[in-house]
């Protein structure tokens, strides 16, 4: 298993794997999108690599009332809500609970924008090759409405990279994202920290720092 000194560190050889990527260098435009908190220190030094455009993309889980890690679907940065109408069902959530939750959501994702475009304005993804990044994958929710998004805002190909996964994420995946690009498959998936040395919480200020770095002026 490959393990990495941080998130930088996972960001560069995650880059070095990326630049080889032909999509990516016919490219007319490249966009990375870091998913936060901690996809921004990898997609920073990812866009820096590629000299790409930079932003971020947010998206919240439904979380179920009976177990808040247990998720029956997500909202997207733009607002667009996906539902898991059988998981709701099969758990008997009432419609009055899934309006709240995702009113609840979405405030949460208007919080986290407002946060980071004080510090760097949205990218526009019509037609380029975007790049979603991630510190890691568990099971894929955020990646996958991270891919959607980028895909319903114009995106011309959509790739999904990430230092770490469980060895069934590139095909569970599949068809959210044109390419998956996976790095480390440990045979035993634990948790995406165990690719890390150093895999400390992230604050908000370490996640807009990140966005600062990848968008100062050359």
């Amino acid at each position: 298993m490959q393990v990495f000194e941080n998130r930088r560190e996972a960001g560069r050889a995650l880059a070095q794997v990326l630049q080889t990527n032909p999509h990516v260098a016919r490219a007319d435009r490249v966009v990375v999108l870091g998913i936060p908190r901690g996809g921004l220190p990898v997609g920073a030094e990812v866009a820096t690599a590629l000299d790409a455009q930079f932003d971020v993309v947010v998206a919240r889980k439904l979380r179920t009332p009976q177990n808040p890690e247990l998720g029956f679907g997500a909202v997207g940065a733009d607002g667009h809500v996906e539902i898991d109408e059988e998981t709701a069902a099969g758990l008997g959530i009432t419609r009055e609970q899934v309006d709240r939750e995702v009113a609840d959501r979405r405030q949460a994702v208007e919080r986290r924008l407002e946060l980071f475009r004080s510090v760097a304005p949205q990218v526009d993804l019509d037609g380029a090759v975007a790049i979603v990044v991630d510190d890691g994958i568990a099971t894929g929710g955020t990646a996958r409405q991270a891919c959607a998004y980028a895909r319903r805002n114009g995106a011309e190909r959509v790739l999904l990279a990430v230092p770490v996964a469980p060895s069934v994420a590139e095909q569970r995946l599949a068809d959210a994202a044109d390419e998956v690009v996976v790095l480390s498959s440990p045979a035993e998936f634990i948790a995406v920290g165990q690719a890390y040395a150093d895999f400390s919480q992230l604050t908000d200020d370490d996640a807009v720092e990140a966005l600062r770095r990848a968008n100062a002026p050359a």
